[in-house]
């Protein structure tokens, strides 16, 4: 098979696109045929270095941590059978064939890109919103409702009952009110806006790291009632999340989207060949949605 790999940390240039051996499932485990694969802001820190004293690297390194394809080879006990169409977790997914940890049909609603930017966002989102314990009729703030993880929160909260108010910029006010969400401004004073919306703050859901936690927890009440994923400065004495757990997450996101009621937004997408090409604009930002790179081999 042909992957988009580096042998050295650096900037986008030291992705190549080259032959890399074909990788085999395990127990539970399956392997696609990637038609899809996103790129994230953990595969750009672990190429330029930036994760080294976090994670250990193995090179030649395939970067990527989820994607969508056609189960062509199961393991032992695997829930999908080849032929299957599927999206999920796993890593080196840069590649033309991926092995699956985690997986869930494929939406027939959604194309390969939106299939292979869902799983992510989703367990990530899920996990945030059963560590402050949302529940039906509690109001949620989600700072950066925009944004993948963001929008994704914003969907199971409102699934679940809750009263979401998002925060993002003008230009995607419409977006974020059409997931279900009362759509503010970030920034300073966000505590006065929402004080504007609602009596009460029940969980408070910080997805961008731009020092919204402070308000956060002033809003909720209670250091319980928050969770970041986005600030590690340790400040603030609120849930810090980065380990993934909630796996349902991908067939909740399945179920919802087969509904018409789950969505994920796709900024871009370009050629698992032209994986340098996507990192240097995922460096820029300013994408409008997810980063994904696509095979059609």
């Amino acid at each position: 098979m042909f992957a988009s790999s580096c042998d050295e940390y650096g900037d986008a240039s030291v992705l190549r696109y080259r032959e890399a051996p074909d990788p085999r499932p395990g127990p539970g485990q399956v392997r696609i045929r990637m038609r899809a694969a996103a790129v994230n802001p953990y595969d750009v820190k672990v190429r330029s270095g930036l994760m080294r004293g976090v994670a250990t690297t193995d090179f030649p390194y395939i970067p990527g941590g989820e994607a969508a394809g056609v189960v062509d080879e199961v393991g032992g006990g695997a829930r999908a059978a080849v032929g299957d169409a599927v999206f999920g977790l796993g890593a080196a997914a840069y590649a033309q064939c991926v092995v699956l940890d985690h997986y869930a049909p494929k939406p027939s609603g959604f194309d390969w890109p939106r299939a292979g930017g869902t799983a992510l966002a989703a367990e990530t989102a899920l996990r945030c919103l059963r560590l402050v314990g949302v529940e039906r009729g509690h109001t949620v703030v989600v700072d950066g409702a925009s944004g993948s993880v963001g929008s994704a929160a914003v969907q199971f909260a409102v699934d679940a009952g809750a009263d979401v108010i998002g925060t993002c910029g003008s230009s995607n006010a419409d977006f974020v009110r059409s997931l279900g969400a009362r759509p503010i401004a970030y920034g300073p004073g966000l505590e006065r806006r929402v004080g504007e919306l609602a009596d009460r703050v029940d969980a408070g859901i910080d997805t961008t790291g731009h020092g919204s936690v402070a308000q956060l927890l002033n809003l909720t009440g209670s250091k319980d009632r928050v969770v970041t994923i986005a600030d590690f400065s340790g400040e603030h004495d609120v849930h810090v999340t980065s380990v993934p757990s909630a796996f349902d997450a991908l067939d909740r996101a399945a179920a919802l989207a087969a509904e018409g009621r789950y969505t994920v937004r796709v900024g871009r997408t370009f050629r698992l060949a032209e994986a340098a090409e996507a990192h240097r604009l995922a460096e820029a930002g300013g994408s409008g949605g997810k980063i994904v790179l696509t095979n059609d081999q």
